[in-house]
Order: structure tokens, then C-alpha cells, then sequence
């Protein structure tokens, strides 16, 4: 009898998937579908590093930028789903781009497993410290005394969003001019070739302190201890206007649950110690943590939140 149970344990053992015994024993890639230095790339590698730490493996970041974070994101979705490849998604790539485009390459809601949501990045209205309006009724009012003449620099989907539905709830004509990268946009915005940018606060906080930018609202309810002193769009005569993008990391749909599960666990922890926290938080990026399940819900109420609102103003990927 005794002979027979070790004879099932081993057995047992020996059918596990081979992944989940050694797991991990190489590199782990995590993709990062934008330019290096953008918001989500900076969440990106400070994450890495302690979680490459918990699991005894090197994490590197991979940066795949275009088409609106399409290529990276296709990139993660079409990988092996043995782990060893990660994607920090964002609210464009997961919620906002199948509204935009034709076909961004990859199903979202189908491609990908959750594993967690890392956190909120508000978005930020700035300014060339040049430009003379310092609030969001003085840039309304400048926008409508030039209808379509000043530009306004828009980097990434989430921006687009931002822009559109301000300019909807405001009234205000201001013109968009798209941006490939945060980088490229920021640089032209400081050096006065565009007055105004929007992006999230992690790539504009920075700036906005040394007094290369100044900032004319934030996109939260209210404002944020992200920019003290700084009011929100709403707070600002734009009742309810509120859009918040977020960073969460995903693997391929079919990495096995085990997997994903040590992936949560890990970061649940590192996302909880203070040195973490205070430094993503210096960054303008406000950590959050969540379950597998709990991201997927959170996915879904996004998703049915900006589906319609993208659908309703026709916007369309440029």
C-alpha cells in the first residue's frame, strides 16, 4: 500500500507542466508598447527590478513603440504562453484602441490573461510657460477667440480622449496635432514649436517643478497631492469632466494560472512596500494592486465606458 502511494505522488508530480516546477529558469521580457522615458515605460522599470528580484530572474523591458501601442501589444499577444513574456498594458492598448482602429492585431479582452492592475496616471493640461493663459476658463476663452489656430500636442490615445471630450464639454477649438511619442512632444511643447500638451502626470510632473511647463488643470474629480496647488478640469467649470489612464500587467491568454497567480503574489507585494510606493507616487503614477479577476472586471467597466463615448464622437486612429 505504501509502495503504491509513492508510486501516485510521483506519478502526480511528474505529470505537472513542466513550466510551473522550474519556473522561472531564464530572462522574463516584459513589453512595454510605447517609447522609452514615456509613463508607462518609467512604471515599467522601476516595477522590474524588485520583481525580477522576488523571482531570481532578470526582467528586461522591451520597448516596442507605434501605432497607438499596437505593435508591442500584438507583439505580447502573439508570444509563447510559457511566462516568460509579460506586457504592461495600458487603458489605451486594452480598453480604447479597438474603438480606434480598423484592427489593432490582437483581441484584447481574448489575447491576453490579467494578472494586475499597477496603477493610476491622471492627465495633465500644460502649457509653454510662454502661452498667457494660466487657467482652464482663460484657455476656453483664448481657444474661442482663435477657433482651430492653437495647436495642442496629443502623444498617446489616452490624450486624444482627453482632448476630444474637452473640447466637446468646453467648447473649446483648440487643434490637436498627434504626437508618435511623449518625448518628441514634450521637448517641442518646452521649446515652444506647440503651446500646449496633454499627457499623463508621471511624464509632465517633472517638468511642470523645474517650471519648463506650467500646468493648467488635471484630469481627476479633484485635485491630486500628484500636483499640489494644481486644480482639477472639473474643479475648474467642466462639471464631472474626468479621465484617468492606467497602467496593469497581462501575459498571453493560455499562460497557466499558476504562473499568473506567483506573478500576482509577487507584485501584490512589491506594489505595497513604501519605498515603492512613495517613488511611483514622486513619479505621478498612483499605485493600486488588484487580483486577476478583479483587473478583468475593472476591464470590462472601462471598456463599456469608453466604447461609446469613442463610437458617439466618431473618432478613428489617424
Amino acid at each position: 500500500m505504501k509502495r503504491r502511494i509513492l508510486l501516485f505522488l510521483a506519478a502526480a508530480l511528474a505529470a505537472l507542466p513542466a513550466a510551473a516546477q522550474t519556473y522561472p529558469n531564464k530572462p522574463i521580457r516584459l513589453i512595454v508598447p510605447y517609447q522609452a522615458g514615456q509613463g508607462t515605460d518609467v512604471a515599467a522599470r522601476l516595477i522590474a527590478e524588485p520583481l525580477g528580484k522576488a523571482l531570481g530572474q532578470q526582467i528586461f523591458v522591451d520597448n516596442k513603440p507605434g501605432a497607438g501601442g499596437n505593435i508591442g501589444t500584438e507583439a505580447a499577444a502573439k508570444s509563447p504562453t510559457d511566462g516568460y513574456t509579460l506586457l504592461m498594458g495600458t487603458v489605451a492598448t486594452q480598453t480604447m484602441n479597438e474603438f480606434l482602429y480598423a484592427s489593432t492585431g490582437y483581441d484584447s479582452e481574448k489575447d491576453f490573461a490579467p494578472i494586475i492592475l499597477v496603477g493610476m496616471l491622471p492627465m495633465v493640461i500644460s502649457a509653454n510657460p510662454e502661452f498667457p493663459a494660466r487657467t482652464i476658463p482663460e484657455l476656453i476663452a483664448a481657444a474661442k477667440a482663435q477657433p482651430d489656430k492653437i495647436n495642442i500636442a496629443l502623444p498617446s490615445t489616452t490624450a486624444r480622449i482627453v482632448y476630444e471630450l474637452f473640447k466637446q464639454r468646453a467648447g473649446a477649438p483648440l487643434f490637436g496635432v498627434p504626437y508618435k511619442a511623449s518625448a518628441t512632444a514634450m521637448t517641442e511643447t518646452m521649446g515652444g514649436q506647440v503651446p500646449l500638451i496633454i499627457d499623463t502626470a508621471t511624464a509632465t510632473r517633472g517638468h511642470v517643478q523645474s517650471g519648463k511647463l506650467k500646468a493648467l488643470a488635471i484630469t481627476t474629480l479633484k485635485s491630486s497631492e500628484l500636483l499640489p496647488g494644481v486644480k482639477s478640469v472639473a474643479e475648474q467649470g467642466i462639471e464631472g469632466f474626468e479621465v484617468t489612464a492606467w497602467n496593469a500587467m497581462y501575459a498571453p491568454r493560455g499562460t497557466p494560472k499558476d504562473l499568473v497567480d506567483r506573478l500576482n503574489a509577487e507584485l501584490v507585494k512589491i506594489l505595497a512596500q513604501p519605498e515603492i510606493r512613495q517613488r511611483l507616487l514622486q513619479l505621478g503614477f498612483e499605485p493600486t494592486s488588484s487580483t486577476p479577476e478583479q483587473l478583468a472586471t475593472f476591464e470590462k467597466q472601462e471598456r463599456a465606458k469608453w466604447g461609446p463615448l469613442i463610437k458617439a464622437a466618431g473618432l478613428k486612429a489617424d
